[in-house]
């Protein structure tokens, strides 16, 4: 083998043929002296050394054994048959995938051309012959992980093995961080469960409801704001679906009569995803619902979440201040905690002290001390805000306001040199205020304290596949007041397989921010509306939610219908 590598290297000048014969001489000697005979191999031992890379490597063991070298693999040359043959972890541990089949023959591609014994049980496992091709281990990771999440689900198929006695296999396998990719060769309530919660992956699912009725089960993806059905079951599947979920949440599966939170990870190849999982019992079995937070999308930079130039440079004034009240307002699921991490991701923890209280921690940030809630062990806001405030902090994020004590102590936080920054659940940025007062606080301490109030609210972004222009929709534009707006033209998305028809491809933010002036403190002396008060912050030129919605509209981000389903009227 020695002069035949020598010769293909001097020939084909794939690599040095000196440094190679050098290497080789080297190798030949050790192995003499290994009585054992277990070395590593001569590929093995030329990669380590250093001298040469993989691609030369492989390119030269391809010439010696007459095997192709692959210089990349599109994960539309994978087969469907390896993906439904070969289970996920096998294929990334041995480092191979198929790139090629017919009738009687797969081609797959390793990155080890002296150890090819892994072909023969992937040959068993695919029922038929293999023949080897050589790729580097980036190469083949790459495209194992692109066809694995890429492969068509069969909840329908799944769905119809799953039945109220499938129990094999329910409590076992419920390992700390499930692969979902990993579904050959497991029982059907794994698969189904599996496959529910890889579509929901797949299709950018926020969270997934399992909704009983009394003759059937129907599964519902939340995208981008909202729900759509997608899977309906037989009924008496709804015990076993739900006791699998339990299993993994860690959840009592025996308890059926009370409601349960559970959480737990699972995995897509590198990806995790972490599960909030609530089940409530109702008149026809128990309602299941699992929030899904994808841990590497990360959080969202304050640039990346679509404010205005203006709000940006005025926000990021607020969060550097030494000392004051900022607080995020909008319903539940607006993006209220989003904003917040994106405020704390904003200031430099290493020169100050940053600390969280939340319920729950969704994300966790470098670098800041997060306090999870535990209301039944006692650690309620309140009583985490008073130790924290003995941990010297510069800068504490409280989870929400919800009463009045909790708003007292937050406004005496920030009156004690404290940047505080906490989420209320109003409908517009003046409207904290007013609820500021109705839980009795002072006018006084709220005038003096609150820096600035951003009200916000989540629309979806118009698919960039599928979006064109269309003559502006004159009934739409009197219903919103505008026809002095001058709509030149409107976008519009009529959808397509990339935004799953729907015409939508994500969210992002239309914003209100109050800064609060003389003006607005006047008026919060006097105990003015909200109306007022917004009326003040006009003057002073806030943008609200409705005209930063049509802004984007203008701009092409969203449509005119979601401005419509979002905003209310700037009537004050």
């Amino acid at each position: 083998m020695k002069e035949q590598l020598l010769e293909i290297a001097r020939t084909k000048q794939i690599l040095d043929a000196e440094m190679l014969e050098h290497f080789i001489t080297q190798y030949e000697s050790t192995q003499r002296g290994d009585h054992d005979g277990d070395g590593e191999t001569l590929d093995a031992a030329l990669l380590r050394s250093g001298h040469f890379t993989e691609d030369e490597i492989l390119r030269l063991f391809g010439e010696y054994l007459e095997i192709p070298f692959l210089e990349q693999i599109q994960p539309a040359m994978v087969p469907a048959h390896f993906v439904t043959s070969v289970p996920s972890n096998y294929a990334h541990h041995h480092h191979l995938v198929a790139t090629d089949q017919n009738d009687s023959t797969m081609t797959i591609a390793v990155c080890k051309p002296l150890s090819l014994y892994p072909l023969d049980n992937v040959a068993k496992m695919v029922g038929r012959a293999v023949s080897p091709a050589l790729a580097t281990k980036a190469t083949i990771n790459t495209a194992i992980n692109a066809a694995y999440e890429q492969r068509t689900t069969v909840l329908e198929d799944v769905a119809g093995d799953v039945d109220s006695h499938s129990l094999e296999g329910l409590l076992g396998d419920a390992s700390n961080s499930e692969d979902l990719l990993d579904v050959v060769n497991r029982p059907p309530v794994i698969r189904l469960v599996n496959d529910i919660l890889f579509k929901a992956l797949q299709m950018r699912t926020s969270d997934v409801h399992i909704h009983p009725f009394e003759q059937r089960v129907v599964i519902r993806y939340r995208i981008d704001g909202l729900l759509y059905d997608m899977l309906t079951l037989d009924y008496r599947t709804l015990p076993v679906i739900v006791s699998r979920i339990k299993v993994m949440a860690g959840m009592d599966v025996a308890e059926r009569r009370m409601p349960q939170d559970g959480r737990c990870s699972v995995r897509i190849g590198p990806r995790e995803i972490d599960l909030r999982v609530s089940t409530v019992p109702t008149a026809y079995g128990e309602r299941t619902v699992l929030r899904l937070l994808d841990k590497s999308s990360g959080v969202y930079n304050l640039k990346d979440l679509g404010l205005g130039e203006s709000e940006f440079g005025r926000i990021d004034e607020l969060i550097k201040r030494p000392h004051g009240i900022f607080f995020v307002t909008g319903p539940t699921g607006s993006g209220k905690t989003t904003t917040l991490y994106s405020f704390l991701q904003r200031i430099d923890s290493t020169t100050k002290n940053i600390i969280t209280v939340e319920d729950p921690i969704e994300y966790q940030l470098d670098g800041i001390s997060q306090i999870q809630v535990a209301t039944k062990k006692g650690m309620t806001f309140i009583t985490a805000l008073r130790h924290v405030l003995r941990q010297d902090p510069d800068v504490i994020m409280i989870g929400e306001v919800r009463d009045e004590e909790t708003a007292r102590m937050v406004i005496q936080s920030s009156l004690t040199g404290h940047l505080v920054f906490s989420t209320l659940h109003t409908n517009d940025a003046s409207g904290a205020v007013t609820r500021l007062l109705d839980f009795g606080v002072e006018p006084y301490l709220v005038a003096s304290s609150v820096a600035g109030v951003l009200a916000q609210r989540l629309v979806r972004r118009l698919c960039p596949h599928c979006k064109e222009i269309i003559p502006s929709d004159s009934k739409q534009i009197q219903k919103l007041g505008l026809s002095h707006a001058g709509f030149e033209k409107v976008y519009h998305s009529k959808g397509c397989d990339k935004c799953f028809q729907t015409g939508y491809m994500g969210r992002t933010g239309i914003y209100e921010l109050m800064t609060i002036n003389d003006d607005i403190r006047q008026g919060i002396y006097q105990r003015g509306t909200a109306g007022a008060i917004k009326k003040s912050a006009i003057e002073a030129g806030m943008t609200t939610l409705r005209m930063d919605g049509l802004r984007k509209v203008e701009e092409g981000v969203t449509s005119l219908e979601e401005v419509l389903r979002i905003a209310q009227s700037d009537d004050v």
